[in-house]
């Protein structure tokens, strides 16, 4: 990897990635649509992507298909065509293979490429114009067109993107990262979420300016000592995070949306079990263990609102991924009791099964999963492996649970 100074960041955000997609696969149908919507069609369904078209008449992505289409009646909605959006990506990929040394998927639709070090093979071409080639080669190869932003940070390039699209540059000279951040909301940075949004509202900061005018000291103080540096960090554009190859996987989850609004906690807590199976079942195939359990409620009027909780070793089975994610929901419905259209439990902080034992020395910590409880899980996943998903099941989430 190259230094820290002298690092040559890239983030290519494919432009309104489904949308483009479905274009492509219909040209004649919805390649004809300026005004078009990717998603759900039914009254519960919502937009996974919009046209910048559609954009201008305020329709985003998460929105309500019925609300988008009363703002936008005359968009077209298609399904989102999963399959082909894979296949895509894919294609993106590999072209950035051959013009980065380094690429790490972020997303479906998203690529970090380092190119430091690489600068004297390029002929000592500036940032912004490898961008520009870089655009061009993947619009020509692949169909997709793209923007990039750049610098020498991840976080400085993310929101630099902001700027170039669509279609286009925006690279951020070095030493200009403070300055450049200096311009946006902190809403605007990754990493900071609606509840972390709410707390920097309590003292009085909504932008990255007023955010940056504080002592690192006091943010850490109002918000403690790992998010306060965080967060003087990224305000400054300072990023140290590197972009890493090898492509870890840094979360799992799995969610459900309800054809009808579920208000009974006794049924939220069967859907949670279902979907802990889903997350616990993921991870034991992946060798891995999770630190963080969070659940995510969307309520009937489209709030969306999330809980989590770390805890000091990895968890790997479903009963412990059950007993975390029940309290949350029970944290989040004490909140704000209403119908329930969506649910998802996920995971994060994963690290390797062998990476993640720890030895309780002193006997006095309780640990919500043991080592019998991990040898169970494992010899249920073999059993379901060889005769079926459904060969083993726990009551609780069957349909006639008392039959």
């Amino acid at each position: 990897m190259s230094s820290q100074g002298s690092r040559r960041i890239l983030l290519v955000d494919c432009d309104s990635f489904f949308v483009q997609v479905a274009r492509l696969e219909d040209p004649d149908g919805a390649g004809r649509h300026p005004l078009l919507l990717v998603g759900g069609r039914s009254n519960r369904g919502v937009i996974t992507s919009a046209s910048y078209a559609a954009r201008e008449y305020g329709v985003r992505s998460g929105m309500p298909t019925r609300r988008a289409l009363a703002l936008c009646p005359e968009a077209e909605v298609v399904p989102v065509p999963r399959g082909a959006c894979v296949e895509r990506s894919r294609a993106v990929r590999e072209v950035l293979h051959e013009l980065s040394p380094v690429v790490q998927a972020a997303s479906i639709d998203e690529f970090y490429l380092d190119l430091g070090g690489t600068e004297r093979m390029l002929g000592g071409e500036e940032l912004a114009a490898t961008a520009d080639r870089i655009r061009r080669v993947v619009r020509e190869r692949t169909g997709i067109a793209v923007s990039l932003g750049g610098g020498t940070q991840r976080v400085v390039a993310k929101v630099a993107t902001r700027l170039a699209k669509p279609n286009g540059v925006h690279v951020v000279a070095p030493g200009g990262e403070a300055a450049f951040m200096a311009r946006f909301r902190l809403s605007d940075l990754p990493g900071i979420g609606p509840a972390f949004l709410r707390q920097l509202e309590e003292k009085g900061l909504s932008t990255v300016k007023e955010a940056a005018a504080v002592e690192a000291e006091w943010l850490a103080r109002w918000f403690g000592p790992g998010r306060g540096t965080w967060l003087w960090e990224r305000v400054r554009g300072i990023d140290p995070s590197e972009v890493d190859a090898r492509d870890r996987r840094k979360s799992i989850s799995s969610e459900r949306t309800f054809f009808e609004d579920i208000d009974d906690d006794d049924e939220l807590e069967r859907r949670i079990l279902q979907l802990s199976c889903n997350v616990g079942r993921q991870l034991r195939m992946k060798e891995l263990r999770a630190r963080t359990v969070t659940v995510k409620i969307r309520d009937h009027d489209f709030t969306t609102r999330q809980a989590g909780n770390t805890q000091p070793e990895g968890l790997e089975t479903d009963r412990a991924i059950f007993a975390v994610a029940t309290s949350l929901l029970h944290q989040l419905r004490h909140r704000r009791r209403t119908g329930v259209r969506l649910l998802g439990v996920g995971v994060s902080n994963l690290v390797r099964q062998a990476a993640s034992a720890q030895l309780d020395l002193f006997g006095d910590r309780i640990a919500l999963e043991s080592e019998r409880d991990r040898t169970i899980a494992r010899a249920v996943d073999r059993i379901r492996d060889r005769y079926g998903r459904e060969a083993l099941r726990p009551a609780r989430v069957l349909e006639e649970p008392d039959k």
